[in-house]
């Protein structure tokens, strides 16, 4: 009878799975999350709250703080986090390597913006992600903001969706990272936006960290021909961080 039903809504482009670490990503992040007791989310590049709101429903609990340099989105992100008190939103910015002002290419999508070029590889993967505009918006270090947000906790986990920009915001967070109990950033497969680094370097810069690959989720897939091109990487350390 199960294998009967999953047919017919396969027949729609639909598929159903259990709510398991196994059968949902959501299940096993938030799996991996209470593992490791991560009591405060860092949620770079929030967009319009889309992650937090997913763990939050997936059953975190813990606070979260988010950053969204576009003024339309983190208009949305207020909103979206009206009704949730543990669940705060610093002020317009990006997050970067300095601190200063930056400009932002505005994606159809807005989710795709990005400070770099996009490249072929992905509008021809996702053409309504094109730039239909540009925003100047404060650029700031996780150096420089978010040890005011971690100083009272224990394991904070660190996600980081910049598309492409994710090695600049690690290059301003040398100080914080250390503090980090586990990490969550987009590996592209393959080059994406200019001048971005591709999974292996991030990879490998995380290991020498003291991170370890936890799991890898597929996020970007070309529905031309079937290829991955970029997964979340879910990165924890195995042991205690350096205390703050």
């Amino acid at each position: 009878m199960k294998s009967a039903i999953k047919k017919i809504f396969r027949n729609y482009g639909l598929e159903i799975s259990g709510y398991t670490p196994g059968s949902s990503t959501t299940a096993q992040l938030i799996s991996s999350l209470q593992k490791f007791e991560i009591d405060h989310v860092l949620d770079v590049g929030a967009n319009q709250g889309q992650f937090a709101t997913e763990i939050r429903n997936g059953g975190y609990s813990g606070n979260i703080t988010s950053f969204e340099p576009l003024t339309v989105a983190h208009a949305a992100l207020i909103k979206a986090s009206e009704r949730d008190e543990r669940w705060t939103i610093h002020s317009r910015c990006a997050v970067g390597s300095e601190n200063g002002e930056v400009e932002i290419n505005i994606a159809g999508n807005s989710a795709s913006s990005s400070l770099l070029p996009m490249l072929d590889s992905h509008l021809s993967a996702a053409p309504h992600t094109a730039y239909i505009g540009k925003e100047t918006v404060p650029l700031v270090t996780l150096d420089s903001i978010a040890p005011n947000y971690i100083a009272k906790f224990q394991n904070p986990f660190l996600k980081i969706d910049t598309q492409g920009f994710e090695w600049a915001v690690l290059n301003g967070a040398k100080n914080v990272l250390p503090n980090m109990r586990g990490v969550l950033l987009e590996l592209s497969m393959i080059p994406l936006y200019e001048d971005q680094h591709l999974w292996r370097e991030v990879l490998e810069r995380l290991e020498r960290e003291g991170f370890v690959l936890w799991a890898m989720q597929p996020e970007f897939i070309d529905p031309n021909d079937g290829r991955t091109l970029q997964m979340n990487g879910i990165f924890f350390k195995l042991i205690d961080p350096v205390a703050t």
